[in-house]
């Protein structure tokens, strides 16, 4: 099996584990609580992941210094995770685990647009039809297979679940791009080295904006942050696991391919939704969560 089919899969695993595991933090901390321990506690197993590989592989003549670009396009990329991490929680809230996940999976598709109105990449009829069925996945999965005619369509698409989802998928599409430009800034030519020194720096920033947000706004909650180290800090291993599988990844295959094969993500949701959150998806949700991972991947086949 190619490394990058491995280290994708793994990636999926331990990103559905982590959230899961964000997602029973939501009884303990709030929306702001629940996110930052994923980058807080990220932090050390970050900076082990790159101790660890520097001393195994090396450095090839030192760790490049950070530019003002780096530290620009990192401070916006990790922003943008922030809020696609804590609108994802928000949907979790609205309408559970897998079915919050499944609308976050747009991710993609908004990418692939964002790239048509920002970049100006177009896209082959294989990916506009992949968008098509994308939405009609995620319309049915709002209805949650209730026949309900145009005014049931329109009414799902504004519900706080499918808002929430497709919220999170916009900030993770941005990240994604922001994420990769901050890759770029570095000058070193070992990709899988500038990936993990971006997740470090990025880490350290998302802590800093959003434990900041939590001394201003809920400190009460940045107490209850550490207070819950217990249970924080696998959410911050696997965060950091996941985190450095996908942009290794990125580093060894097209960003394509892994991001289709990322798509079994949906397939660990459920089976996390069902037997660590004791959640019941219904077998429409399951059947829309499959079309919208369908319509992603024909998109990015597409492209």
């Amino acid at each position: 099996m190619p490394v990058w089919i491995a280290v994708t899969l793994a990636a999926a695993l331990f990103q559905t584990w982590r959230t899961a595991l964000q997602q029973k933090l939501r009884g303990q901390l709030s929306v702001n609580g629940a996110g930052v321990v994923r980058y807080l506690y990220g932090v050390p197993f970050g900076l082990a992941l790159l101790l660890t590989y520097s001393a195994l592989v090396g450095t090839q003549g030192g760790l490049p210094p950070p530019t003002l670009s780096f530290l620009g396009f990192a401070v916006l990329g990790g922003l943008a995770q922030i809020l696609g991490t804590n609108l994802l929680i928000m949907a979790f809230g609205a309408r559970g685990f897998a079915v919050g996940t499944a609308y976050a999976k747009t991710e993609a598709v908004q990418g692939a647009v964002l790239a048509l109105i920002l970049l100006d990449e177009r896209l082959s009829p294989l990916a506009w039809l992949g968008i098509a069925v994308g939405v009609s996945g995620v319309l049915y999965l709002s209805l949650a297979g209730k026949r309900e005619g145009m005014l049931g369509l329109l009414r799902a698409t504004v519900q706080p679940a499918a808002l929430y989802g497709l919220g999170a998928g916009l900030g993770f599409a941005f990240s994604a791009v922001l994420i990769k430009t901050t890759n770029q800034q570095l000058d070193h030519p070992d990709p899988v080295l500038r990936a993990l020194l971006s997740l470090v720096a990025i880490n350290l920033l998302q802590t800093l904006m959003q434990g900041a947000w939590l001394a201003w706004r809920e400190p009460d909650q940045l107490r209850a942050v550490f207070a819950s180290w217990r249970d924080s800090v696998p959410v911050g291993a696997l965060s950091a696991l996941g985190s450095a599988c996908w942009f290794t990844g990125f580093a060894l295959a097209p960003v394509a391919l892994v991001r289709a094969l990322g798509q079994t993500e949906i397939l660990f949701t459920l089976l996390f939704s069902r037997f660590y959150l004791k959640e019941r998806p219904s077998h429409a949700e399951i059947a829309g969560a499959l079309i919208v991972v369908a319509g992603v991947v024909l998109v990015l086949l597409g492209r």
